[in-house]
């Protein structure tokens, strides 16, 4: 596990320092990238606001403050810079699965509650833009279907608000529900998302140990639980999404490699079925899937089951009177009737990126980094590393057809968490994983305390 604390074995200190240089270079310009960007989203908003957001490039607005969570965030954050690295490389593979869930779940909650109880969780969910808002109008949920696409556009009938037209009726289903249970209303809403996804930590980690190897899995846990991600996955729906993809991955990638191969590969394709109906943006994720399914070795035995399980909760909503074509489509015309119809493409092509980075913070970019370094080095790297690159070129993929979709302008910071929570594994290349995860959770913590995000 040297890599876990050190250079890897066989690498000169002069070739280590080169390393380290490109990586700060790497670093350096996206630093650049983020002040570029928010000078001119400055300059826009003053000349004439088309932006749209408080602190560009970011969707939230300055405003310094502490709170219940700030000592919990610094605790977790000293905890994991000063342990992590070496825990992971030691504890027992399913005793680090439940930690990782437990690390990243306590991060995000106490960065969540730095706001506050009710400004940092309950009341998150309960906006005017939110799901919790049509509750009762899911009192016949197959009536509530049928007629779901008459009220997308803003010139329709009590038009549904941003997140519930923005979405496939999953992702308001799936509040109804919990309602339904007795887990009504905003607190339970917030509870629900994040901890469902803190486990998506859990799902990609099983990822790449199933497809790459145990060894980059460890390397990755730290980076995969403190993230600066976690300041939007609490509360935010878009972690619950992350976390259902992850998990569909994490199945396919169980079922290619021969772990309970049918059993795995239907519940892959139930929940990469649920996925899509979560999120439009989501079927993206067919590049991730299509990746999966490449490194695994019973690809053509899997698939059939996975495509039968993929078929499920199309078909379900489709008899139910929901067509998700249509509703695209009339969800493409309302975003050019709002915020999508004058925020300028072009600076949001480079501004979404800018989000990016403070997103999954400088490690990541450095990872990154190294990562295409060890691509462009095929047959000199190991088979391990080479898999997990393809895996972070996936979500890279992904992530860079979004932004050439224009179709997100804007708040990709929490939009794209799907995507980048898979680009934090490239901190599995980098040494001195204390120096960066360092770095991470500073990144994480002057967010969290001079900003209040907004959604």
């Amino acid at each position: 596990m040297s890599g876990v604390h050190g250079p890897p074995p066989g690498l000169t200190s002069p070739s280590v320092n080169r390393d380290l240089r490109r990586d700060l270079y790497a670093v350096t310009a996206a630093a650049l990238l983020v002040v570029v960007t928010a000078l001119v989203g400055v300059a826009i908003k003053r000349a004439d606001d088309v932006l749209h957001v408080g602190w560009p490039p970011l969707y939230a607005n300055w405003l310094p403050h502490v709170g219940p969570g700030t000592p919990a965030a610094i605790s977790v954050a000293v905890t994991v810079v000063a342990y992590g690295p070496p825990l992971a490389a030691r504890l027992p593979w399913r005793l680090l699965l439940w930690s990782a869930w437990a690390t990243a779940l306590a991060w995000t909650f106490s960065l969540a509650l730095v706001d506050g109880w009710h400004r940092g969780i309950a009341r998150r969910l309960t906006t005017r833009y939110e799901y919790l808002q049509v509750i009762d109008r899911f009192d016949d949920i197959p009536a509530a279907l049928r007629s779901f696409t008459d009220h997308i556009l803003l010139g329709s009938p009590d038009h549904w608000p941003p997140h519930v037209a923005g979405h496939p009726p999953g992702a308001t289903l799936t509040f109804v529900l919990l309602d339904r249970i007795g887990l009504g209303g905003g607190g339970w809403a917030g509870v629900f998302v994040i901890a469902v996804g803190a486990s998506a930590a859990v799902a990609v980690l099983v990822t790449i140990r199933t497809l790459a190897s145990d060894a980059l899995a460890r390397r990755a846990a730290p980076f995969l639980v403190l993230a600066p991600a976690a300041v939007w996955m609490g509360t935010s729906a878009d972690g619950y999404f992350a976390a259902v993809a992850a998990w569909a991955t994490a199945l396919l990638a169980l079922a290619v490699t021969g772990h309970r191969p049918t059993a795995a590969a239907l519940a892959a394709g139930l929940l990469f079925g649920l996925t899509v109906y979560l999120s439009y943006g989501l079927t993206l994720f067919a590049a991730m899937a299509t990746t999966v399914l490449l490194l695994g070795s019973r690809r053509l035995q899997v698939l059939p089951y996975a495509v039968a399980g993929l078929l499920v909760v199309p078909v379900a909503f489709t008899m139910a009177g929901f067509n998700w074509w249509e509703a695209y489509h009339l969800l493409v015309e309302r975003y050019h009737q709002g915020a999508g119809g004058f925020r300028p493409y072009g600076y949001w092509l480079f501004a979404n990126l800018a989000c990016t980075v403070l997103v999954v913070g400088p490690a990541t970019v450095a990872g990154l980094r190294r990562a295409g370094a060890r691509l462009a080095r095929w047959h000199a790297t190991p088979v391990a590393e080479r898999r997990l690159g393809l895996l972070v070129c996936a979500a890279l993929t992904m992530l860079l057809a979004a932004d050439l979709s224009g179709m997100s302008k804007a708040e990709t910071e929490r939009i794209w968490l799907p995507f980048a929570l898979w680009l934090l594994t490239a901190g599995a290349f980098l040494d001195r994983p204390r120096a960066w995860l360092t770095f991470q959770a500073v990144l994480a913590l002057l967010l969290n305390h001079l900003l209040l995000t907004g959604w």
